[in-house]
């Protein structure tokens, strides 16, 4: 099973351009990728720019409309995440309590759907669109 730990770090939403991670978070947070790669079930992970760098692109009508970052209305933003493979939800979740998290801040777990996952008529849909994505 697939999960996806996102990370919400308090005040992201409202961080500067330019905000970055001290150094020691920095190393704290690469002694526990390297746990999760020790441990094999690491397979992807990537910091986020914060939100005041990013577009939303929002829809009605069938029309897009971009929106230069900061989001007025978020109360949260992903400032990370991390990808892993292990056996079950409670595993994920685990991992996501061994992380080095400041006070406040807080990791979302979720499974990744597998074309497995849909109904037969989702599946055929969706044919030959999983191979193109592994």
């Amino acid at each position: 099973m697939r999960f996806m730990m996102m990370v919400i770090p308090k005040g992201y939403e409202s961080a500067a351009p330019d905000a970055v991670p001290t150094a020691e978070a920095v190393a704290k947070m690469m002694e526990y990728n390297k746990s999760l790669q020790k441990a094999g079930v690491l397979l992807a992970l990537d910091g986020l720019f914060p939100p005041s760098t990013g577009a939303r692109v929002s829809y009605m009508d069938g029309k897009p409309t971009v929106t230069d970052g900061p989001f007025a209305d978020s109360k949260e933003a992903i400032g990370g995440y991390w990808i892993i493979q292990v056996r079950s939800r409670e595993e994920a979740i685990e991992w996501a309590k061994r992380a080095p998290m400041s006070n406040n801040e807080a990791i979302d777990v979720r499974q990744i759907h597998e074309m497995s996952d849909f109904p037969e008529d989702v599946q055929k849909a969706a044919e030959g669109f999983e191979q193109l994505t592994r």
